[in-house]
């Protein structure tokens, strides 16, 4: 058996706390950052801006709002992340006010998390999307605590959906991100082992 390690084994355990900076309440990896720490270790490694087929343009639309495709290519592995083009507010901007400087902006910012899909300072998106249910969603500060049980409907459709799509993290770093809004049962751990292996198994 190989010890060699994946990407994301390598990226996941890069320290990238003496370049996290600071926007208000949250921490976060600068593009730059990311994109130097990343070139260091794999030279080869690639950015691609999607462009909207039908306009030729560097953003996609819905009608409504706008969204970037940005993947990043490691040892010919692509992540590609999707983001809303948004306001300082992380609000959606309608298409009509959309401007190229907030696209690029979005652009440098899904490249972070692009970038961050292959293990790079992942544990700084702990926790954003994260399924919740509307109640929780409500609370605001005050979020209200879960219990997390198997077979309930909190468990069947929204965390198995969360598993399967985010199965490379592994059980440990999948609880962690849970426990910031469910208190799990330990059968729950259990099963989300067992769930992990079985899609793991179908890849």
């Amino acid at each position: 058996m190989s010890n060699t390690k994946s990407v994301f084994q390598t990226l996941s355990e890069v320290s990238v706390k003496s370049k996290i900076e600071r926007k208000g309440n949250l921490d976060y990896l600068s593009w730059a950052n990311a994109w130097s720490m990343l070139k260091k270790l794999y030279p080869n490694a690639q950015r691609v801006v999607y462009e909207d087929p039908s306009t030729g343009l560097n953003f996609f639309t819905d009608g409504r709002t706008a969204y970037v495709k940005v993947g990043i290519v490691v040892k010919d592995i692509e992540h590609i992340d999707y983001l809303p083009v948004m306001d300082y507010r992380n609000s959606a901007i309608s298409i009509e006010k959309v401007t190229s400087f907030e696209v690029n902006k979005t652009i440098q910012r899904s490249t972070a998390k692009a970038i961050a899909l292959h293990g790079l300072g992942l544990s700084l998106w702990s926790g954003e999307d994260i399924p919740v249910t509307t109640e929780t969603k409500k609370e605001d500060s005050k979020l209200k605590v879960i219990t997390l049980d198997v077979d309930d409907d909190n468990y069947n459709n929204l965390v198995i959906p969360f598993i399967k799509k985010n199965v490379e993290l592994g059980l440990e770093e999948i609880v962690k991100r849970l426990k910031t809004k469910y208190k799990i049962k330990s059968s729950v751990v259990k099963d989300l082992d067992s769930k992990l292996e079985e899609f793991l198994n179908d890849k």
